[in-house]
């Protein structure tokens, strides 16, 4: 026996390593091997989970990091290219640094030794580092793009995985009421546009672009139609107003601010960009002006300068910002495989198709009234590309939107279903809200018509649904909380027409008891 033991008194917690000969210690040799090996292995994860998800961008000529090469990191997080450095070096100095700018180690030992600066300020911001933002100086991250993953990129959509044209509409009408050829003629072109992404034109059939105008009257769901796609599909999706671009060099967004907002929403990643939806909503008023002495910045010329955008280049976009200036970054996206919908109402159009379609013979048996089309609500329906070209849009910018889909003009009924029966109903919305009171909210037949029916007068399409039922529940809402016994409210169409008030039912035994009420004045007193 050997007199080498340790009589101490071990505790439950703690652990004890038995030796029994030379090839235990071995093998105990080669386990702390095999654990500093997977220690090892955790920290070279570890250090390629720290990597930074953002391009480095130069402070003074603002190219990324891909474009400009490495980077001189200098403090608050400032980063300068090779080519700025020689300038400024330049600029400033007749020495011979070329020693100092080819000689890493020079470089890192700067780095180390001007980290300690203190920031100006009253405290130190590098404290505030928080998700996309960088407030410890230097380029924000959102006018930064993501690096590119150095493993093997999957395929941003595999062709088993994309719903069919059935499930898509089917998914549609769970959200959107009526306009059937509007979401069939959606599907297919959604569904061949991705399947023509996923597949990359494999062989040397090349599948051309389905860019897609919708058209209908206001409130008709063109908006709705486009964002309830976007989230089937879960893709980044862009909506940009027409109304703000001019023709570059005026004040107003250039055209290259529509790619970037979708790069924004696809958290600046420019793969997921190239694979996103961009919706343009109002193209009608980028229409060329008729009888104008003025130039022409908003109408014809951003129609000329979209037409590269809408086909399919490599454009320069701004990141994080709407037009191009030397303090903005910009990054490279190729829109060729971006689906482009653009919508919009042409409130004009009727009369241009109403035109064309009385210059058919107006004499004889076979002659129409000229009043034939005055009244008609799905004019738009009869629409052709020679009345676009008519209303203003040139036809370069047309044949880059072969799918043209008209939206109907909402019905009675329409409004009623839409009243009732979507997932997000405003209707549910209502008895939501009411349902948090603990009080139930009905409304009956009579009372849907009638709302229906004063949206009809208003002709601004589901938009006056809201704004109708806002008015009308507003006392409501008001007086419900003032009495606790109150359980049931009906609302009437002689309500909704200003004869009768609502009908309440006082809480009985079937109904369960208000909860009590949070009372603030007491907590915020303590």
């Amino acid at each position: 026996m050997t007199d080498n033991f340790d009589f101490r008194e071990v505790t439950d917690d703690e652990k004890v390593d038995i030796v029994d000969s030379p090839t235990s210690q071995t093998d105990s040799g080669s386990g702390d091997s095999q654990s500093s090996e997977s220690g090892s292995a955790e920290s070279s994860s570890a250090n390629e989970e720290k990597q930074p998800e953002y391009e480095d961008v130069c402070f003074v000529c603002r190219r990324p990091e891909s474009k400009a090469g490495k980077m001189f990191h200098m403090p608050n997080n400032i980063c300068v290219c090779s080519d700025c450095m020689h300038k400024t070096m330049d600029a400033v100095s007749q020495f011979d640094y070329q020693g100092l700018l080819n000689n890493p180690n020079l470089m890192n030992e700067l780095n180390k030794n001007t980290g300690g600066f203190p920031n100006i300020g009253f405290f130190n911001m590098d404290d505030f580092k928080n998700g996309n933002f960088n407030f410890g100086g230097g380029i924000p991250n959102t006018q930064k793009i993501k690096k590119k993953s150095e493993s093997t990129v999957k395929p941003a959509f595999d062709i088993k995985n994309i719903p069919a044209p059935h499930k898509i509409k089917a998914k549609l009408d769970e959200f959107v009421i009526g306009q059937d050829q509007a979401k069939k003629v959606m599907s297919v072109a959604v569904y061949n546009h991705y399947k023509r992404v996923a597949t990359d034109t494999m062989d040397d059939i090349e599948i051309e672009k389905s860019n897609i105008l919708l058209l209908g009257p206001t409130g008709s769901g063109k908006t709705y139609l486009v964002k309830t796609l976007a989230k089937l599909l879960d893709v980044p999706l862009a909506i940009a107003d027409a109304t703000s671009l001019t023709e570059a060099g005026y004040i107003g967004d250039d055209i290259e601010s529509v790619v970037s907002k979708l790069l924004a929403a696809a958290g600046n990643d420019v793969e997921k960009t190239e694979h996103g939806i961009i919706f343009i909503d109002e193209i009608d008023k980028i229409a060329k002006k008729k009888n104008t002495t003025s130039r022409d910045v908003s109408g014809e010329s951003v129609q000329q300068g979209m037409l590269k955008l809408l086909e399919g280049s490599n454009m320069e976009v701004p990141v994080g910002a709407g037009s191009k200036n030397a303090m903005v970054p910009l990054a490279t996206v190729n829109t060729r495989n971006i689906l482009f919908i653009c919508g919009g109402a042409f409130p004009d159009l009727e009369e241009i198709i109403t035109q064309r379609l009385n210059k058919q013979t107006s004499i004889g048996f076979d002659a129409d009234l000229k009043d034939k089309y005055e009244d008609d609500p799905n004019l738009l329906t009869n629409v052709t590309v020679d009345d676009l070209k008519k209303f203003g849009m040139i036809p370069e910018f047309l044949g880059r939107l072969p799918i043209i889909c008209t939206l109907q003009a909402l019905t009675k009924e329409m409004l009623i279903k839409i009243l009732k029966e979507p997932k997000n109903a405003i209707l549910k919305q209502y008895q939501k809200l009411l349902a948090l009171d603990e009080v139930d909210l009905e409304f009956d037949d009579g009372a849907l018509e009638a709302i229906a029916e004063k949206a009809m007068e208003k002709d601004t399409g589901a938009r006056a649904l809201r704004a109708i039922i806002e008015e009308f529940m507003l006392d409501i809402m008001y007086e419900i909380p003032k009495d606790e016994n109150i359980g049931r409210v009906t609302i009437t169409r002689d309500y909704i027409e200003g004869k009768a008030s609502p009908l309440i039912e006082i809480r009985g035994d079937q109904v369960q008891k208000k909860l009590p009420q949070f009372n603030t004045e007491a907590a915020t007193s303590l």
